[in-house]
Order: structure tokens, then sequence, then C-alpha cells
């Protein structure tokens, strides 16, 4: 994302134009928008012409329209974004008041108004325009028959391929057929690897599975690859890691993610952090669960005793459309980092994110155990009884 222009007043009002340079730009793009904003942005619209001899018509004119934005609109594999409001500034093309959606697109600007730029707004405009936030983590999560090739950004898992093929099993003295469509799906989940993997940017391939399969799958995809001589492959196989997972399936990412090899690899990445986060929160719940609080009110609480160590929260929750609860929210991010505690906001496109999703969206480690709230709980929970 490049920031061409940031102009806001004391009271933090004002407008920011910036221009969305990858897919994964229209997703910070999305947490940037709410409901109420004002959005100047080059679109087509269709308009209806008269001619001199009555003949009507209608061309699609390109024309720049500001918006008071009503709905938003975002589909995660495609990364695209729509915009629908009403046309708040005069047009010759589009009456005052009218509907529109714009499609914001790649590498065309845009302007964004707000009435109140809030910390957290401002902090994701920062990481998007940070060229380091930049997807350098892929994975082929695999078992027989089944790979998913995903893309692990810091704000999203992104499955690029899912290649499945129907592997007989091996019959006594006839292994032919079995091998034959193994080898095919090998063939195909390398095609994946290649079409959507740039070892430009990607510092790591996580190649997780259960049992041997990943190295069967490796040593079959170098085997190849000096066979036909494949230097892109060749040259990157050092980034290949091997991990083991449960299944082929997407939400196994997660375990791969928490291997420690992986970890100390992955250290610089925001993704792996944020596993780690969830990973010590599960351990502290388990073992100390004085210390690991979930749920709005408790984490409140929590914060208002200045107890908090880190603070997990779901990029979700800022999404709200009630502007007290989203203030709610913000401020605690806001009184965690005055007492110097750590917050992590989890995107909901990561699997570690939707885990956080299923525990209300907010949680916390503590620095000590806050007691009292324990015996609160257990009071409130004997009165009901």
């Amino acid at each position: 994302m490049k920031l061409v222009r940031k102009d806001l007043e004391k009271d933090n009002a004002g407008q920011v134009t910036l221009i969305p340079e990858e897919p994964e730009d229209m997703w910070h793009t999305y947490n940037l928008l709410q409901v109420g904003d004002s959005l100047r942005a080059s679109t087509i619209r269709k308009v209806q012409t008269e001619s001199a001899t009555g003949s009507v018509g209608s061309n699609r004119i390109r024309t720049t329209l500001t918006l008071c934005v009503e709905a938003i609109d975002f589909d995660s594999q495609a990364c695209q974004l729509r915009v629908k409001g009403t046309n708040i500034q005069e047009n010759e093309y589009v009456k005052m008041g009218a509907y529109h959606t714009i499609e914001l697109e790649p590498n065309r600007q845009f302007t964004l108004a707000k009435k109140q730029w809030d910390s957290v707004v401002l902090e994701r405009i920062e990481q998007a325009c940070d060229p380091a936030w930049n997807a350098d983590v892929a994975a082929v999560v695999m078992q027989e028959g089944l790979a998913h090739v995903c893309l692990v950004t810091p704000s999203m898992t992104l499955t690029r391929a899912k290649v499945e093929v129907n592997i007989p099993r091996k019959r006594k003295g006839n292994c032919s057929q079995h091998d034959r469509a193994l080898e095919r799906f090998y063939e195909q989940v390398v095609q994946a690897i290649q079409r959507h993997i740039n070892f430009e940017v990607v510092k790591c391939v996580l190649v997780a599975s259960p049992g041997f399969v990943r190295e069967q799958f490796c040593d079959y995809m170098f085997q190849q690859a000096v066979k036909t001589d494949n230097k892109l492959l060749l040259e990157n196989r050092s980034k290949f890691l091997q991990v083991h997972s449960s299944s082929g399936h997407k939400y196994a990412l997660k375990e791969a993610l928490c291997d420690p090899a992986v970890t100390s690899r992955l250290s610089d990445t925001k993704a792996a952090g944020e596993v780690k986060a969830l990973d010590d929160f599960y351990k502290m719940l388990q073992h100390e669960p004085d210390r690991a609080f979930y749920g709005l009110k408790h984490v409140e609480k929590a914060n208002e005793a200045m107890a908090i160590d880190t603070l997990l929260i779901s990029d979700e929750l800022f999404r709200h459309q009630d502007v007290a609860t989203r203030a709610r929210y913000v401020k605690l991010v806001d009184s965690v980092r005055e007492n110097m505690g750590t917050v992590r906001i989890f995107s909901s496109l990561h699997v570690s994110g939707e885990q956080l999703g299923q525990l209300t969206g907010v949680a916390a480690i503590l620095r000590f155990p806050v007691a009292e709230l324990s015996d609160q709980e257990d009071e409130s929970s004997s009165e009901e009884d």
C-alpha cells in the first residue's frame, strides 16, 4: 500500500489518500472502511445520453465520485472490494443522493475521510504501507490425494490451490494403479507450487502432512527437478521445511505453525507471533487459569487492575457497526498499551484468528492472578443456580 497524502486535524478528523498495490491491500482497506465514512474514487457509471434526433443511448463513462459509505462487501478469495453508498458531491453524471457501487481496484488511488481516525485504524495504515509486511511464508498441507497450497501473509491465510486426486488402495501383488495415481497427484502439487509461490518473496515453504507423505513428496519433487533441470526448485531447495500435521486440510496449518522448528525459522513473521501468543494463552488457561481471561467484560476488569501482559484481539471486532462498541475495543487496546502491555491484533482470516473468534475474539494473558474476578464469577454462577 502506498500512502499518497495524510491530512488529519487535531481532533483526528480528516482524510487519507492511498493506492492499494497488492491484492492483500484490499483486506487492509476493508478494515479501514466503516459505514458513515466518505470515499472518493474513480469509477465507471452507465450514463444515458440523448442525441439531437431524440434517440436515447447509454455509455459507460469513467468519473470520480464521493460516496457516503452504506455497505461494504469483501470477497477474500478474489481479494475484491465493493463499496455501496450515496453520492454526496456534485457530479455532472450522477445526481446528489443517487446510489452507486464503487469497486476498488489495485493501483488506483482512493481518498477516505473519517470524522474520527482512531489508533487501531492509523496503526493498520502504517502496517499496510510497510514493505516488510509481505507474504513471506508459503505452506503445502497435504495427505494422500488431498493438498492445499497456501500463502501465509501477515493478515490472512490465502488458499491458492486445492489439489484432489482419487488414489486407489494398494492391492496384493499389484500396486501399479496406486503408484501411478500418487505420481499424478504429486505432479499436480508441484505444478501448483510453481504457479502460486513467488520464491523471490517467500522465505520459507512449509510442507506438512501426516505419516511419510511429505518426505515422499519432497523426494519426488527434487528428483523430478534434477531430471528436468528445474532451476527454480533446485535453487530454492533450502527454503522447504518438512513438518508434521494431522491432515491435509487447511485447519491443520495451525499445528504446522506451532512446531518449534518452524517458529524459530519464522520468528520474524507476524503469523508465527500470533500462533505463539494463542498457544501461550491456552497453556496458561490449562495450568494457571487465574492468569488467562477471555470475554470483553472479564478482560476489561483485568485491565482495570492493570494486570494485562498480552492482549489478544480479533480485527473483526473493529469492524463492528455500532460506534460505541467499536470505541470500547479501541479504548481497551489504547489502555493496555499505556499500561506497558503487548497488544496482538489477530486477522480473522488467519487460522489463529478463527480460533480466537471462537473465544469471543478477545483474550488476555495476565501478569499476575486476579483472584477477585474468579471469586465474582463463582458468586454470580452460584446466584444463578
